[in-house]
């Protein structure tokens, strides 16, 4: 192999690496989170800039040592580093808060924050932290679109959790869309269906439902 192939091995092996620890990032809607000495499990919803929110104990906000393993501490799951900024439920991130609501019911604690990350672990690649941030490119439309399936979809829906994910959700409710895939509501959790291509309308999005349902 030589030098410039090698490169462009790395590089690709890199780029996969990324992506792969992406993919899972947003497949996890819960996690560990180590603060100083102590584990506690919460619950994450994304802004539509990638950024993690979850409601969090004083605690958390206190400490400068701050960890989040998704969805545990397995070494074959995904480590980050993060920082814990809070926000207030009544200024203008208020829709954030609303939209944990959306996909895990009341909290269990009265603190609000961003976590951002500062960098990454994911089965031996070590990412930075930036790099980890995937805007979500149908933000204009998505609300609209969880409306339509909700609405107009869900036998669709409901078998498209069987078709994908193997799992048989009674009353699933779609909760949130990105271009990569779709964040299914349960009665006890919410579970990711990956798209198997980037969406960029509406057509794609009801397109992607339909074809996970067996329906096209």
């Amino acid at each position: 192999m030589t030098d410039g192939s090698s490169v462009q091995y790395h590089a690709h092996m890199q780029d996969q690496a990324i992506q792969e620890a992406v993919r899972w990032l947003h497949s996890q809607f819960k996690g560990v989170l180590r603060f100083d000495e102590n584990h506690v499990e919460i619950k994450t919803v994304f802004t539509n800039e990638g950024r993690l929110v979850a409601p969090v104990m004083v605690a958390m906000l206190q400490s400068n040592d701050t960890a989040l393993y998704l969805p545990d501490e397995d070494e074959d799951n995904l480590h980050l580093l993060v920082t814990i900024e809070q926000f207030s439920e009544e200024g203008d991130m208020a829709s954030l808060a609303d939209r944990w609501r959306i996909y895990h019911g009341e909290p269990p604690d009265i603190y609000w924050a961003v976590l951002d990350i500062e960098a990454a672990r994911f089965r031996g690649s070590f990412i930075d932290g930036p790099i980890m941030l995937r805007s979500n490119e149908l933000q204009e439309i998505e609300a609209r679109l969880c409306k339509t399936i909700n609405t107009d979809h869900g036998e669709a829906l409901h078998q498209a959790c069987i078709n994908v994910a193997g799992i048989e959700m009674e009353n699933p409710v779609m909760v949130g869309i990105d271009q990569d895939g779709f964040d299914v509501r349960g009665m006890f959790d919410v579970m990711r269906l990956d798209a198997s291509e980037t969406m960029e309308s509406e057509e794609d999005v009801l397109r992607a439902i339909a074809n996970m349902a067996g329906s096209r």
